[in-house]
């Protein structure tokens, strides 16, 4: 019996949460997909809206992976090391695209739930699998803390996503379609 054995259950849910939330973003997407959009929306979608798909995709591939009859942990390790790796790099490109963009001022919340929180998961990641062959326990709860994180990360951007259009997006459509 592997290490990842009493983690079945956990990324057997977690996986299944990110993949219908993976579902939803697309359902919302399509929902708000008639309203009026500026000439920077592709950036602001770039910044905010991709980002969340990432770390859904991320959780529901690490879980995956996780749940695969692994022989040992090191292959493993290398995985979600690599996904970690790649998952700090992706910050700091949407950190990049955060500030670059026009569409929308971003506030602290905003660089907390995008960049830094993403980070520190991602970051984790890949200490976990640096941290791997003298501690696989506490890696293994690394991993765990880092996908729930970028789960709850995504759950929190798609709702601020979704408030902000209903709340801000759509009054100003409205407005302008009462002046005209």
């Amino acid at each position: 019996m592997t290490a990842l054995a009493g983690w079945q259950n956990f990324y057997v849910i977690v996986g299944s949460s990110a993949g219908a939330l993976i579902g939803l973003q697309f359902v919302v997407m399509t929902l708000i997909s008639n309203m009026p959009r500026g000439p920077s929306s592709a950036q602001a979608g770039n910044a905010f809206a991709t980002p969340t798909v990432v770390h859904f995709g991320t959780v529901l591939l690490l879980s995956a992976a996780l749940c695969a009859p692994w022989r040992g942990i090191g292959g493993a390790a290398l995985l979600w090391g690599l996904l970690g790796v790649g998952g700090v790099a992706y910050t700091i490109i949407v950190a990049w695209r955060m500030q670059t963009q026009t569409a929308y001022q971003p506030e602290f919340e905003d660089w907390l739930f995008h960049a830094l929180l993403p980070f520190a998961a991602y970051a984790i990641l890949a200490l976990a699998a640096y941290g791997t062959r003298a501690h696989v326990h506490v890696a293994l709860f690394g991993v765990g803390a880092a996908a729930l994180l970028l789960l709850f990360i995504g759950i929190h951007n798609a709702w601020d996503a979704v408030t902000y259009h209903i709340f801000v997006t759509k009054p100003r459509q409205q407005e302008v379609e009462r002046r005209n």
